[in-house]
């Protein structure tokens, strides 16, 4: 199954959460492969990172969210690691792991348990370049608001701030690497 199909599978095309989640995760997926393209030293696999981008937010629907379309019962925060499980159930678990790993710049178990979040607590911070790649690639689009308009880098370093310290240096490293 390809990652439309997947998608099909859960959402509505056409719906207005399927809208959100397919031009949010086309503007990832843009982005990510033009800094693969650019960066062919970092050997990153490109058919990965296309597919792991339009399935990274897949767990979406889980949660409440309305202003995204979102009427499940989750909070937020939970759309990582619920579109991990959907995918390894659809056989896809590297491509699950995108999921989980790409909230900020990925969460420690201590980032977890000292914001109390409602999540497994286990390391969800991206390992391979190419989760790496696309969680950087994912701070550049919100899904609200205009879709496929980046955010600068300052707004987004200023958004990170609020996260901890820890998450601006990890932005601002990735920004030397892949910029």
């Amino acid at each position: 199954m390809n990652p439309q199909e997947i998608i099909d599978k859960y959402y509505q095309p056409g719906s207005p959460i399927w809208t959100v989640l397919v031009e949010h995760s086309r503007a990832v997926t843009d982005m990510a492969l033009s800094i693969a393209q650019n960066h062919p030293e970092l050997g990153a696999d490109q058919q990965f990172i296309e597919e792991a981008c339009m399935l990274h937010d897949i767990g979406i629907f889980y949660t409440n969210a309305p202003d995204l379309y979102c009427l499940g019962d989750k909070p937020y925060i939970c759309h990582g690691y619920l579109g991990r499980d959907l995918l390894e159930k659809e056989g896809y678990p590297k491509h699950g792991l995108v999921c989980e790993r790409h909230t900020g710049t990925g969460l420690s178990i201590e980032d977890i348990q000292a914001q109390s979040l409602p999540i497994p607590h286990r390391d969800m911070r991206p390992q391979s370049i190419e989760e790496q790649i696309i969680c950087f690639a994912d701070k550049f689009y919100s899904k609200s608001g205009i879709l496929t308009q980046p955010k600068s880098i300052e707004k987004i370093r200023k958004s990170m701030a609020k996260h901890g310290k820890h998450q601006v240096d990890q932005f601002n490293q990735w920004c030397q690497l892949f910029l």
